[in-house]
């Protein structure tokens, strides 16, 4: 197989107010990855992905409704007809509802399987590939594995979508005092987590502040916040179903936002960022950002009160050297190639069947 043949990639994922979009946009990332060389990436969803569907559509991404049960066999039988109809024979699952039944009933159909995963969920693991990004992935975590089953841990396997690439190199400056602030916790934020740092920022007493509040198209609160950011007695811009990320994290100086995917870019672009957990997959990856210097992990949402996190923002702006190390550390940890990687993994190109999470801080 060489770069120009590349068969088409069909991803089983699903997304929604309550799973939010995390597992969908890393989907996309590498999707990207898969187009740019001359790849068709095609998405297969059980679930209302709502102003989702918008974004796949602009990249020129086929998108089929399965009236299944996630996860269940009906929804491997449904993958399977699918793919066999479109002439796919490479699936990407993504998912914690999908385990190691539905993996073995794929591979009995003849198809290859990229697994993706954050900490071992399925009993036991049959893929072809199975990709962990986090910082907490090791070989541990898949004792119950074929021995064919190739396993992508770490870091260096990040999976960040194409607005990204270009900003390869980039170095974050960071002002002596951080004055500009972004604000993202996800796409769905159904327990109005944004509501409660919007709040705690309006309280924070620096001259010049500015602030960016990012939310999905499926955020439920959107008036309310909107009302909120009218309201404000400094600069405070809410936007919704954004596609320049990575512009806004380079004009921001300091972030405040949820676990999950976004922590890698976040690292990435080396923007320093106060983290809350908002969903339990999450918790681990936060705490070792945190012991790691890389962001400010506060831990779960609702023990953090809007006073608590008011002095949190306050005593981060004017930390020019905490800022400027947790900016190092965060570019030291996620190089952006990790989509680029897992392509030449699937594609044969390259053999990184190690963890690549050994990396000096």
């Amino acid at each position: 197989m060489t770069y120009k043949q590349l068969p088409n990639l069909l991803f089983r994922v699903d997304a929604s107010t309550a799973m939010g979009s995390g597992h969908l946009m890393r989907c996309l990332a590498l999707a990207q990855a898969w187009q740019a060389l001359a790849g068709k990436a095609i998405f297969a969803v059980a679930t209302d992905i709502g102003t989702l569907q918008t974004r796949l559509d602009i990249e020129g991404i086929a998108v089929y409704s399965l009236s299944v049960c996630s996860g269940s066999v009906e929804d491997s039988q449904a993958v399977i007809s699918l793919a066999q109809q479109l002439g796919v024979s490479y699936v990407v699952v993504d998912g914690y509802q999908f385990g190691g039944d539905y993996q073995q009933q794929l591979k009995a159909a003849g198809l290859k399987v990229l697994f993706i995963d954050d900490y071992g969920h399925a009993d036991y693991y049959c893929a072809d590939w199975v990709l962990n990004q986090n910082l907490s992935a090791h070989e541990g975590l898949y004792p119950h594995r074929e021995a064919t089953t190739q396993l992508l841990l770490g870091t260096g396997y990040a999976l960040l979508r194409r607005e990204f690439w270009q900003w390869q190199g980039w170095q974050q400056e960071c002002p002596p005092v951080a004055r500009k602030i972004l604000v993202s916790l996800g796409g769905g934020d159904p327990e109005n987590v944004t509501l409660k740092v919007m709040q705690a920022l309006s309280a924070v007493q620096v001259e010049g502040l500015e602030v960016v509040v990012v939310v999905g198209g499926s955020n439920p609160h959107y008036s309310q916040l909107a009302d909120v950011a009218k309201q404000s007695c400094f600069p405070m811009m809410l936007k919704r179903n954004v596609t320049n990320m990575p512009e806004l994290m380079a004009w921001a100086d300091v972030a405040v936002a949820a676990g999950g995917s976004t922590n890698w870019e976040l690292a990435f672009m080396g923007l320093p960022s106060i983290i809350l957990t908002v969903a339990e997959n999450q918790s681990a990856i936060a705490q070792q950002l945190g012991k790691m210097g890389i962001t400010i992990s506060l831990g779960w949402y609702h023990q953090q009160t809007v006073h608590q996190l008011t002095n949190t923002v306050a005593e981060l702006l004017p930390a020019l050297e905490q800022r400027q190390q947790m900016s190092i550390r965060g570019r030291k940890l996620v190089d952006g190639l990790g989509s680029q990687r897992v392509v030449e993994v699937i594609t044969g190109h390259a053999n990184h069947s190690k963890s690549l999470n050994d990396i000096k801080l």
